[in-house]
């Protein structure tokens, strides 16, 4: 990889590059749009380059050169600003506003950061690595101005086709047309957002981008119907206004925005750096909120991508380390997705190549134990809201596509349709990352659990996550469902234990949660057939003395490595696996208290409110008469901080969730104990 971005095509090899000259947007001013045109391709080129060496979010990046280039060309950022939902296609802005050369590190540890970062640059407005936000950002930004709180600016937020699928975004829109917010909301439409879109919008958008008759300007469409010869234009004035909207909502794009008071500008070629400039320059000087309709091409520039469709575009929504070299792809290996996108075959390539004969993803695990449940009872149903390869369900979807759904970017309704299905008496299954089912909080609250339904949360990815960062770590799931009543909350120690959850989560007769981490299993055998686990019973796996180390899911295996160091150290801890954290096996919990001096529980979830603090909740109950007959209680977890990106052992370590830190702090707690080797 060169260290400046080369240019493409015979003409541009004999001029100087003006990429490297670019060491802030202020810089773009300058530049004419034939040159800005040039810039925008050269980035392209450099984040074909870079991305293909090191990893990270690919197509969406090389279909947002051209935007970024023209937004910052036009607004003074960051008293401007530019919001980037998702942040997952906002390289070319990153590179565009002083990161240009320390994009080589982007999701590595202590490099920059995946999606935007308001403590990395003062040209990230917003921090957030969820879809569906920038247009509630963008109100809320341009509203405090309009009352003079902080400086006044512009404000444009930049939102792909499928993240408007998300309903806080139509939440938004509603709430920009109503108050008439003077923004700028620009639809990166691609027809992809990691998978190809679902959903009605989707067909409406699709229909937009390729008829070319709808290319048009709108404002003259009503005063053509009126004027259609053979007595019709009159015969259409008569019928009033819902006739005409009816019919110019057939012919003239847009429509949909404009019902809700927004203005609409489209389509725009988005690889054309003049027509979004002029496009954008209206809108931004509109007095009112404004949508640009931008017709984008995901991998722009890399054939394989732009020109293998649908599926070529999902395959290279992210890249691997050297899966790309003098700009094409690797002969070997093949490149798969490596982040929230991963198929569960591709999961843990970007942390380290799969030894032969390693064990199964979790997520593999699930996607075949989803399938065998769905076969053996019609009633079990999968619902994912747009992570049909991330959650595994996409098996399902294939097998048997009668028993499988997916609502989009919309986890709120992908728990409603849950809800629905189990009043009606089926059992539906919800695989749906630990941090993104944060979005549905209240439908689990209020529509699942007061209402005791059959509904199943499968949890992928909980836990830390990697390289995606603390927007996507899965570090809160335990407790938020904790405190709600009538759910059952579980997570396997394996892959075999996982089989067992499923099944049992699913015969369970009300609410029920799973979680279980990313990446490959144990190397547990699989079972030949599920079996039904007793709800609220723990497991000892060794017995011992003095210690008492109690696993929760991933903290299992945790428990087990400090207890191979604490037997070097004389010492012989019991290990158990709780399997639940609500409710907790109360009784295995007590005999552990009364038996050893120091119970250790460990859990990869934040420490408040945490698996660790259900057993000291307890513990603190249950002796509340005779203190002094219970151990202490050491908890182990994640702290009440958010946890930055890197690999996963790198994080582990950094937060102290690892046999080595357990054992020692086991040891220092120990009076008597043989102190740790350091």
């Amino acid at each position: 990889m060169s260290e400046q971005p080369p240019t493409q095509g015979n003409e541009d090899e004999t001029r100087e590059p003006l990429l490297p000259g670019i060491e802030g947007p202020e810089d773009l001013h300058a530049l004419d749009e034939e040159q800005l045109q040039r810039v925008a391709q050269e980035m392209r080129t450099y984040i074909i380059d870079t991305i293909g060496t090191i990893g990270g979010h690919f197509g969406a990046n090389l279909g947002t050169c051209e935007l970024a280039v023209a937004l910052h060309s036009l607004l003074d950022s960051p008293r401007d600003k530019v919001l980037w939902d998702v942040g997952h296609q906002a390289y070319p802005h990153k590179v565009l506003t002083g990161r240009r050369d320390r994009l080589p590190t982007i999701r590595q540890y202590d490099g920059l950061a995946p999606f935007c970062s308001i403590p990395e640059s003062e040209h990230d407005i917003m921090g957030a690595g969820h879809a569906s936000t920038s247009i509630g950002y963008a109100v809320g930004l341009k509203e405090a101005m309009r009352k003079g709180i902080g400086a006044d600016g512009k404000v444009a937020a930049v939102i792909g086709d499928g993240a408007l699928t998300g309903g806080v975004a139509y939440e938004a829109l509603h709430a920009a047309g109503g108050l008439q917010t003077p923004i700028v909301i620009v639809l990166n439409d691609n027809g992809m957002s990691i998978s190809p879109n679902v959903g009605a919008l989707s067909r409406y958008f699709n229909r937009i981008r390729l008829n070319p008759r709808l290319w048009h300007a709108r404002e003259g469409v009503e005063d053509r119907l009126t004027k259609l010869p053979l007595g019709l234009g009159k015969r259409i004035e008569r019928l009033g206004p819902e006739i005409k909207s009816a019919i110019k909502a057939y012919w003239a794009p847009g429509l949909f925005f404009e019902e809700l008071d927004l203005a609409y500008m489209g389509v725009i070629d988005g690889h054309d750096v003049h027509a979004l400039r002029e496009a954008l320059g209206e809108a931004l000087e509109a007095d009112r909120p404004v949508v640009v309709h931008v017709h984008t091409v995901k991998g722009k520039g890399f054939a394989p991508a732009e020109e293998g469709g649908l599926e070529s575009m999902e395959e290279w929504h992210a890249a691997k380390p050297k899966s790309i070299v003098d700009g094409q792809p690797a002969s070997a290996p093949k490149p798969v997705p490596v982040t929230e996108t991963d198929s569960p075959e591709g999961i843990e390539v970007l942390e380290k190549p799969p030894a032969a004969g390693s064990p199964p993803q979790y997520t593999k695990v699930f996607a075949e134990a989803m399938v065998a449940e769905a076969r053996a009872d019609e009633r079990v149903i999968g619902i994912t809201a747009a992570m049909a390869g991330g959650t595994g369900l996409q098996q399902l979807c294939d097998e048997l596509p009668d028993q499988y759904y997916d609502v989009g970017i919309a986890e709120q309704n992908a728990v409603l349709l849950a809800s629905g299905l189990a009043l009606q008496g089926a059992k539906p299954v919800c695989a749906i990352y630990s941090t993104f089912l944060q979005r549905a909080y209240d439908q689990i609250v209020h529509d699942v659990c007061l209402q005791k339904l059959d509904v199943t949360f499968a949890m992928d990815r909980a836990g830390l996550v990697g390289d995606d960062g603390p927007t996507h770590h899965g570090a809160f799931d335990v407790s938020y469902f904790r405190p709600i009543p009538n759910v059952v909350v579980m997570a396997p120690r394996d892959e075999a234990m996982l089989v067992h959850m499923l099944h049992t989560a699913i015969a369970h007769d009300g609410p029920a949660a799973l979680r279980y981490p990313r990446g490959s299993g144990e190397g547990a055998e699989l079972p030949a057939k599920p079996e039904l686990l007793p709800v609220g019973r723990g497991e000892v796996l060794a017995e011992g003395e003095r210690v008492a180390l109690l696993g929760y899911g991933y903290g299992v295996a945790v428990a087990r490595e400090a207890a191979e160091i604490l037997g070097k150290h004389g010492l012989k801890p019991t290990v158990a696996d709780a399997r639940f954290a609500k409710p907790i096996d109360a009784g295995l919990a007590e005999r552990l208290a009364r038996e050893h001096e120091l119970v250790v529980t460990i859990e990869e979830n934040v420490l408040p409110g945490g698996f660790g603090s259900a057993v000291l909740e307890h513990l603190e109950d249950a002796f509340a008469e005779a203190p002094g007959e219970r151990a202490r209680v050491l908890r182990v977890g994640l702290p009440d901080a958010y946890v930055t990106h890197g690999k996963p052992a790198l994080l582990r370590a950094e937060v102290g969730l690892t046999g080595e830190s357990v054992a020692d702090r086991v040891l220092s707690s120990l009076p008597s104990a043989q102190p740790a080797l350091t």
